[in-house]
């Protein structure tokens, strides 16, 4: 036991003794203009390096562990907050909100939530979904609509099943029953629409016009509807339709 004790302290003294040579190597001097330049720029290509496409991700802990010296987390009520020490000393505060229960990263987007809101007193499911995909909206997952997807979200998000006639409760009617009413074509409704003078609107491309059907009666729609009749009259073709661009 002696022998090994002595062995000990005596690699003891030789791991002081290179810690002394260490020591009395290092350089008393500052660093140089030049190396200070230096060093700086390798800070300013930090972002470069970190996001090269050859960088492994052993490399890019090694680089936390330089530049980090501990992150402190808080979980709040309603958010996840971050103390980063850096290195050199100096702190980052940091603040990400939490995922409310039920939310993740593939929820719906919030924007097509009310899209498919507004959607729903216009139309039912399938049509819905079809209206979706033109307007290029996906899932949370990225696929496209289809009416089980559809059908799906409502009953997640407590949006109520179309009714037929809630439109006509409204006051509402479609380019069709419009272009009924003013006995035109839809292509001749649609044209009043881009000119001004139906008011019209749409929640997005491919989704139906809504249309007031008190606006159907005022004189200056009238009187459109009649000009647009004298300059474009109907064809003597019964069997002849529209063409809807």
């Amino acid at each position: 036991m002696e022998a090994r004790w002595n062995t000990r302290l005596a690699a003891v003294v030789e791991l002081e003794d290179e810690i002394k040579a260490l020591d009395a190597a290092k350089p008393t001097s500052t660093l140089s203009c030049a190396h200070r330049v230096n060093l700086m720029t390798l800070g300013a290509d930090l972002e470069r390096v970190w996001f090269a496409c050859d960088v492994t991700p052993a490399t890019k802990k090694k680089i936390v562990r330089t530049l980090i010296d501990e992150v402190i987390v808080k979980v709040e009520s309603e958010a996840i907050n971050f103390t980063v020490r850096w290195q050199g000393g100096d702190h980052t505060e940091l603040s990400v909100p939490k995922n409310r229960s039920g939310q993740h990263r593939w929820t719906t987007g919030a924007d097509v939530i009310e899209l498919a809101r507004a959607l729903a007193r216009q139309m039912p499911d399938k049509l819905i979904a079809a209206a979706l995909n033109r307007a290029g909206k996906t899932t949370g997952r990225g696929n496209g609509w289809t009416q089980s997807r559809v059908r799906s979200l409502r009953n997640r998000h407590g949006i109520d099943v179309y009714r037929d006639g809630e439109r006509q409760e409204r006051g509402e009617v479609t380019l069709d029953e419009a272009a009924t009413t003013l006995l035109l074509s839809t292509s001749s409704v649609r044209r009043l629409i881009q000119q001004g003078m139906l008011p019209a609107h749409q929640f997005c491309k491919g989704a139906p016009w809504i249309i007031c059907v008190d606006d159907l009666t005022r004189d200056d729609v009238v009187q459109a509807a009649n000009a647009r009749r004298l300059y474009s009259p109907p064809s003597g073709n019964p069997s002849q339709k529209s063409m809807e661009i």
